[in-house]
This record gives structure tokens, sequence and C-alpha cells, in this order.
């Protein structure tokens, strides 16, 4: 066998690797274009190694002499998603595209001058040099900048790939030179091989990360011990930034485990979870697990029970953490108030209070020789003690609903419902016999709601609904105005989402723009 024959099989051998792996690929991953990259670099190497006397059309001749290394450097590039997602990533395609084609172009129709000291053999050596150097420079920059997750993707094929893309750049000129580089070549031969097996790796290595998903649910099931969810998880999806968000229905948000609100980031990839097309959970992971879509359908459904479990979990702590909160605020609505009514009574009544004696003490040492002085100091005395009794109306206002004592739930809904200037349907019978402190509750959820729609509602009509069943007094207002509230902005929505949670109850606001708002409050009564 001659040495050009044995040079050949060996280009064969590797050629073969490319289609192979790039067949595997394709099959395994037929939305990533990186295997049909595969199979072009591996076709198109042969055909490059093919011995000079071989007789090829022009056109094939053209493209043969530097095609693979183009398309080598579009699947480097490229890889692992096969796509050309940024601005240099699309600009180093298109120099190697250009500068090896024109290579090819020169060597074929210029043959006399494909040498060292020809036009075609410079061109070449330029156009591989600028171009192997940007596809080095471009990898580099983009392990670096890669998040962890990212860069385990690149791992497999990056080394290898900048590796070979070295040999060429070393190989092509010495060739071009006359010199004997059959040394460079071998390791050349060897480096292109180890790309296909690279990339193999990378498609076992995802295989391996599906079943350690599956280990995982079983570790959970079997632990004796609590396992975080999250950090199992993050540790097997190989994203040390993942983050769990468990539903917390009461609330109408995601919280992570410990109860806390959580909110993924503007360059972050969001998972929804659900069951029975209710949400679960979240993953906030990075975006390069977004290329893998198979392992992240396998999360999903084998993990949905044991998220389902510890959404339970975090969903209380967000209840503790909320009624914490609430028990604070209150408290400290307590103190302000008391401090009101202890500065108002000193101020105002204490000092009416004061001026009544007085004046009937004058009233009692004129009244033996003035008896006409003494009619005006007892009617002073009696507007005193008036307007004491009115100050101390103003003061309690608020404390307790008087409505309530005098008509009851029912009564005092109705009374709302007169004085509200928003038609208000009350459907159905307001159940009575409920304890004091829910009646009130549920009086100012009406009330404030009500009071909500007339300022800001734009509202043609309303509809009030109160049931109670299974031990619960559900509180519903509905209107048909302009939408769009936003429980935290005012004062009045959050007093009344911190009252309700004080009585173990759940608050809720729908209120989306342009199609009325619905206030919801549940409260125990059992």
């Amino acid at each position: 066998m001659t040495a050009g024959a044995l040079e050949f099989d060996v280009a064969a051998l590797v050629g073969l690797s490319f289609v192979l792996a790039g067949l595997v690929g394709w099959r395994a991953r037929p939305r990533n274009r990186v295997g049909p990259l595969l199979l072009a670099v591996g076709v198109l190497w042969v055909l490059a190694a093919l011995p000079v006397p071989v007789s090829l059309p022009r056109g094939v001749a053209m493209v043969r002499a530097g095609a693979w290394a183009a398309v080598f450097v579009h699947l480097v590039v490229a890889y692992p998603t096969g796509r050309l997602d940024t601005a240099p990533a699309r600009l180093v395609v298109a120099l190697g595209y250009v500068s090896l084609g024109v290579v090819g172009v020169l060597t074929t129709l210029r043959p006399d001058t494909a040498g060292a000291g020809g036009g075609a053999g410079a061109a070449a050596v330029t156009g591989v040099v600028v171009t192997g150097c940007a596809v080095i420079a471009q990898q580099s920059i983009r392990w670096v900048r890669g998040t962890p997750s990212r860069r385990r993707q690149l791992n497999p094929l990056l080394g290898v790939a900048v590796v070979t893309v070295a040999l060429v750049v070393a190989v092509k000129p010495a060739t071009i030179a006359g010199r004997d580089a059959s040394g460079l070549n071998v390791v050349l031969q060897v480096a292109l091989a180890a790309v296909p097996l690279a990339y193999l790796v990378g498609l076992l290595r995802r295989r391996i990360d599906r079943a350690g998903v599956a280990d995982l649910v079983v570790r959970l099931h079997r632990s004796s011990q609590p396992v975080r969810v999250e950090v199992a998880l993050a540790r097997t999806l190989h994203d040390p930034t993942l983050r769990i968000g468990y539903w917390a229905a009461g609330s109408g948000r995601y919280v992570d485990a410990d109860g806390q609100p959580i909110t993924p980031g503007p360059d972050r990839a969001v998972t929804r979870i659900d069951a029975d097309g209710e949400p679960v959970a979240i993953l906030d992971h990075d975006r390069a697990l977004l290329e893998e879509p198979e392992l992240i359908e396998a999360t999903c459904a084998a993990l949905s029970l044991a998220l389902e479990r510890e959404r339970l979990t975090a969903e209380l702590r967000s209840r503790l953490r909320e009624l914490a909160a609430s028990r604070r605020n209150l408290v400290r609505a307590a103190e302000a108030e008391r401090r009101r009514l202890e500065r108002d009574l000193h101020d105002g009544v204490q000092q009416r209070l004061l001026s009544i004696p007085m004046t009937l003490s004058l009233a009692e040492a004129v009244l033996p020789e003035d008896p006409d002085r003494v009619r005006p100091l007892l009617e002073e005395a009696r507007k005193a003690i008036l307007a004491v009794l009115a100050d101390l109306r103003a003061l309690t206002q608020g404390l307790h609903p008087p409505v309530l004592t005098e008509r009851g739930l029912a009564g005092a809904v109705r009374e709302l419902a007169t004085l509200s200037p928003v038609p208000l349907r009350i459907l159905g019978d307001v159940p009575s016999g409920l304890p004091a402190e829910v009646e009130t509750t549920a009086y100012y959820v009406v009330a404030e709601a009500l009071a909500n729609i007339a300022k800001h509602a734009a509202a043609d009509e309303a509809e009030l609904r109160i049931d109670s069943r299974g031990g619960r007094l559900t509180v519903e207002v509905r209107d048909d105005g302009r939408g769009g509230a936003d429980p935290a902005s005012g004062s009045g929505l959050r007093g009344l989402a911190e009252r309700v949670a004080v009585e173990g109850g759940v608050f809720q606001v729908e209120s989306p723009p342009g199609r009325g708002t619905r206030i919801r409050a549940t409260l125990p009564c059992g």
C-alpha cells in the first residue's frame, strides 16, 4: 500500500467518524443542527482528502479545497445549540466561509500560484490564520463569560475543537511552504477524530443526567432525613444557581422554601411545573438548560409529587410570615391608636371635664347672692357635657361599628348598600349568628370594597355574595369597572389583607385591566 493510499484511508476513517456521530446526533436531537454539521464535515473532509489525480468537476474541486474547514468553523462556533445566537458568532462563521471559500477558488483556478510564493498560497495562509485566530479568540471569550452550566455543555467538544483549529493554523502554512508537516498531520488527524468522539460523550452525559433525575426521586423517597429538593436538584442538573419557587395560593405568588417571595432575574429561564392544571412550582434556572428540553421535561414529570409536598410546606411558612408581619403591623397600629386616644383624651375630653366641676362650683357659690347667674352657668355645664359626649363618640368611631351591634351583619350590609353611590346587588341571604370578630372583619371587607368601587372603579354596578359553608365564611364583592387595582399600592387593601390574615383567613384580589375587580375574603367561623 502506498503512502498516499494509506493517508487517504486514515482520512476516510476520520470522515466516517464524523458521519456516524452526525447521524447519531441527528437522530437523538433532530431539531439540533450540530448533527447535520458533523455529517457535512465528514463528507467534505473525505472529499478534500481524495488523491490529486482523481478527476472532479471544477465546481466540486473549488468546494473541496476549503469547504470542510469552513463548515468545521461553523460546527465549533454553533456548538452545542447548532444556532448562531450572537453577532460575534455570526461574524466569525461568515469570515470562515468567505476566507476559506476564496482559498478554494484561488487554489482551483490558479494552481500554479498555490505555493509559498504565489498569490493563492499567500491568500490561503492569511485566510487560515485569521479565521483560526478568530475562532480561538471567540471560543475563549465564550468560555470565560459562560455560566457554570454553559461551560459544562461546552467542555466535551470545546477543548478538542480549539486544539484542532490551532493545528490547522500550524499545518496549512507549513504545507504551502513545502516543509515536511507529516508529524503535525498525524496529530491533526487524531485531533479531528477526537471531535466526533467528544460530541458523543456529550450526548452520553445528557442521558446520564436524565438517569440522575430518576435516581434523585428514589433518594428523596428513601431518605430518612429531610432533603431540600432545591439543593439536590441543583446538584443533579449541575446548575448551582437553580432556585425553586413554590406556588402559594393564599398570596397568589411564588415563594422559596422559607416562604420568601421569589422573583426570577431578567437573564434567567423559568420552567413552570403544574399538576392537574394547577400551578405547583417554577424552576428558576440557567438559560443553558433550555438546550436540554428532554432533561427539563423528565425533571418536571419525576419531581411533581416531591415538589407538591415542599410546596405545602413553603406555603405554610409564607402564611406564617405574613401572619407574623400582620400581627406586628396590628400591634404597631394599636400602639399608635392608643397614643392618639391618650393625646386626644388629655387635650380635649380631660380639659372639658375639668371645666365642668369648676362651672358647677361657681354656680353653687353664687346661688345665695345672685340666683339669676345660676341658670347660664348650668347651661354652660350642660353644653360642656354634650361636647364631651360628642368628643367621646368621635374618638370611638371605627373601633367597632355601632350598626353591627344594633342590626347585625345583614342589617349593616343593607345600610352600606343604601349608602353606596354605585348600585349594589346582594345575592342570596346574609348568614347570621356569626362570631363578633368574623362579622366585624366581613363588614370592613364590604365597606372598603364599596369605597374603592366608588373612588376608583368607574363601575355601573356591583354584586355582593356572603356564604357560610363548611365552617368558613366567604365574602365576595365584584364590580364591572375598569379593573387594574393593585393590592400592594394602597393602604386600604393592605390593611384588609392583614386583618383577614390575623383571623386565619385568605384575602384575594383579581383585577385584570378592563374587566372589573373581584375582592374575596374567606374566614374561618366554625
